[in-house]
């Protein structure tokens, strides 16, 4: 039918693979995280706040995850262009506050497609995203 936009969002259980995969990733890193699968809109399809995980970690990996799923990036790619002089100056305040613009948010693609994002908070930003980036890989996904 003419007018429609075709798409693929994750599922339950390939949103669970990636769970894992990340578990097992910051496990071997040392980190206690938590982490988050969403579909394309920013909706969680399946979470996990590992035990130990600070407990604020939970919500940040939630946000990570929609800015992630709402802009289709990475969430540290926002960094320089929101801050104070910068063309994007407050866009951390945006869509109800919950903008995330430091690294550990990912888009999920598969052929270069977005099919959902994925957000991980615990550690220091850049190791959240290289957990990301290392489940993903590990599964023949892009982020």
């Amino acid at each position: 039918m003419d007018g429609l936009i075709a798409g693929h969002d994750i599922g339950t259980d390939l949103a669970l693979q990636i769970i894992a995969a990340a578990r097992l990733e910051a496990e071997r890193q040392g980190h206690l995280v938590s982490i988050v699968v969403a579909d394309r809109a920013g909706n969680p399809v399946a979470t996990a706040r590992l035990d130990g995980s600070p407990v604020g970690a939970y919500t940040i990996a939630i946000d990570k995850a929609y800015s992630s799923a709402l802009w289709n990036c990475r969430t540290g790619e926002m960094a320089e262009l929101s801050m104070p002089g910068k063309g994007d100056w407050g866009f951390a305040k945006t869509i109800g506050g919950r903008m995330i613009v430091f690294a550990g948010g990912v888009s999920v693609r598969k052929d270069g497609v977005q099919i959902g994002a994925m957000g991980i908070s615990g550690a220091l930003s850049e190791e959240d995203q290289a957990i990301c980036l290392a489940a993903l890989e590990s599964l023949g996904f892009e982020g």
